[in-house]
């Protein structure tokens, strides 16, 4: 090339940029303008709202799982406890998301509905019913090891979540004291009804910021503080409840009954060592609870309590002064008229003692001392031992009984009340009554709680009434007396049958209660026992021959358990001569 040629390029001036390069810069440049701008929107003008919507989208809020507290017998036997289960749900957008339902998962669908005890076309449906749910659960309260079997099945949108269920290692026989709670671990019956907020803590909730597979990356602080649960000990002694438990039931079906109830106390301190009913039911299988069986029926059921309340005739009579602990009551010829009606006994006892009228259970002797006071003395005297209002033990479905009000009490109306009929009881207030004979004419509010200290309780009798009628009911379970079934031997009885007609529309019909309560051993209270068996069937339906067994095997195994040592032969002497002296 020639240096002209060399010279003329090298004088050339620069091209201009085409029109189209030019274009692409001015975007280029709007573009990056865009994107500052947005940049310093979000961040200076306006950072929170994509805060907002990341945290939406990461932070949660978890708590854990609070399991109720343990409720014991008085000797820390477990009555109550809860045991960690399984919920199984259904997320049904992950589901479909991820193609839950193809082909080549139809055996694992099977097998979950297998294991679960489901219908796989209805499991199936339910999920399918709303595809945009996030819940739906398909069966709760799950053992582990189900659970365990769920995961291995890797069906995405199947989880598992935490839960508790309540198990009653007593079954049956505690089941209407203690109660159950229903699926959400909520008391409905019973002590778990009861003490339910007692029972129940609060689980402790924390923000964590999770991932998108769900798991935690940053625990942010607590939200709530939780509170644990309480422990509940009540003052029932399992050994004395199976005991009691084990004579009711068999009681009840050899004589056909359609139920029953008995209730121990402690003479000292007024705590309730047993309480049972038949028919009863096995809180841990709900799958057909019957509402009758889980009633408590030794608070509940009310009856007209018969020949039981003759003793606090006596104690009423005694104690107004209307007659003296040795004087004899003339009952010949057996019977007497009263207002038009009459009041008879089995047979002509003539001229009997208290004792007497107590251990061959006359109506006309205590008709007579019923009519020898103002009818406000008698109805105070039930009153004051109890009938006619709660016994402070805040049982759930307590009956406070019912004595009637009048203004006007006709003789006829003033002598049914001395043997018990005219008024309701519950077995409660009935083995309440003889705890009170049994601590000297002093009442305790019962307690279904253990104590640490026994109450004072309210002096209602005095005590030289209260030993009086005592040592008279001794001859009731000895020869010659209405309930020689109850006889135990070394450990004296002051106890009283009953046998009560039941009430129908228009009168009494042909169904019976069969009553035994006492009060053991004589010379050293410790036991209250009232036994109740509601409509014994066939020619044994008196309260000697129904419920007096029951009581005697009750009282004799109790007192074992609380080592109490039977009464001694001197001890036998003495109270032999007491209660020759009070006949």
């Amino acid at each position: 090339m020639s240096r002209k040629t060399k010279q003329a390029k090298r004088n050339q001036k620069p091209t201009l940029i085409p029109m189209r390069v030019q274009v692409v810069l001015f975007f280029v440049c709007l573009l990056f303008g865009a994107l500052v701008a947005r940049a310093a929107y979000i961040q200076i003008i306006e950072p929170g709202k994509l805060r907002h919507e990341s945290d939406m989208r990461s932070l949660r809020t978890t708590s854990n799982e609070v399991q109720r507290g343990l409720i014991t017998d008085r000797n820390g036997e477990m009555l109550a406890v809860s045991v960690p289960v399984k919920a199984v749900y259904a997320d049904p957008k992950r589901v479909f998301d991820h193609d839950g339902f193809k082909p080549g998962n139809d055996k694992r669908w099977q097998a979950l509905a297998d294991v679960l005890h489901l219908d796989e076309a209805d499991m199936v449906a339910r999920i399918k019913r709303n595809p945009k749910s996030r819940f739906t659960y398909l069966k709760r309260q799950v053992t582990p090891e189900v659970g365990e079997y769920i995961k291995q099945l890797k069906l995405k949108g199947i989880s598992l979540r935490e839960e508790s269920r309540r198990y009653y290692p007593s079954g049956e026989i505690t089941a209407q004291v203690v109660g159950i709670t229903n699926i959400d671990d909520v008391g409905i019956e019973g002590i778990e009804k009861t003490y339910n907020d007692w029972l129940t803590g609060s689980p402790s909730k924390q923000k964590v910021r999770k991932s998108r597979d769900g798991k935690v990356v940053e625990r942010l602080g607590v939200v709530q503080e939780g509170e644990k649960p309480n422990d509940l000990v009540l003052s029932i002694d399992q050994r004395i409840q199976s005991l009691a438990y084990r004579e009711l039931k068999k009681a009840t079906e050899l004589n056909q009954a359609t139920g029953g109830s008995v209730v121990v106390l402690d003479v000292h301190s007024g705590e309730i060592l047993a309480m049972v009913n038949t028919p009863s039911y096995n809180p841990n299988s709900r799958d057909q609870l019957q509402s009758f069986r889980m009633r408590n029926r030794a608070v509940t059921d009310t009856f007209e309590p018969g020949s039981t309340l003759k003793p606090f005739v006596v104690a009423a009579a005694l104690q107004a002064g209307v007659v003296k602990s040795d004087e004899l009551i003339p009952t010949s010829p057996g019977w007497m008229r009263i207002g038009g009606r009459q009041v008879r006994d089995a047979v002509n006892y003539g001229d009997m003692s208290l004792a007497k009228i107590l251990v061959k259970s006359s109506n006309v002797g205590v008709s007579k001392l019923a009519l020898s006071m103002p009818v406000e003395q008698l109805l105070g005297t039930y009153y004051s031992m109890g009938l006619g209002s709660q016994s402070g033990s805040d049982l759930t479905g307590e009956n406070s009984g019912l004595i009637r009000e009048r203004y006007r009490w006709s003789d006829f109306e003033r002598a049914t009340l001395s043997f018990g009929y005219g008024l309701t009881a519950t077995t409660l207030q009935l083995a309440r009554m003889y705890a009170t004979l049994g601590s000297g004419g002093v009442l305790k509010p019962v307690s279904i709680l253990k104590m640490k200290t026994p109450p004072e309780g309210e002096r209602v009798l005095s005590a030289d009434v209260a030993e009086d009628v005592m040592h008279m009911l001794v001859g009731v379970t000895e020869k010659g007396g209405t309930a020689r079934k109850a006889h135990i031997e070394g450990y004296p009885v002051a106890g009283k049958t009953g046998t009560s007609r039941k009430a129908i529309a228009g009168g009494y019909g042909d169904d019976y209660w069969a009553l035994f309560a006492g009060v053991a051993p004589v010379n050293n209270p410790r036991l209250a026992i009232a036994v109740v068996v509601n409509d014994p069937k066939g020619d044994r339906y008196y309260g000697g021959d129904v419920a007096g067994p029951v009581f005697a095997n009750v009282m004799s195994g109790a007192l074992q358990m609380l080592n109490v040592e039977p009464v001694t032969q001197r001890e036998q002497l003495q109270l032999a001569s007491v209660k020759g002296r009070a006949e």
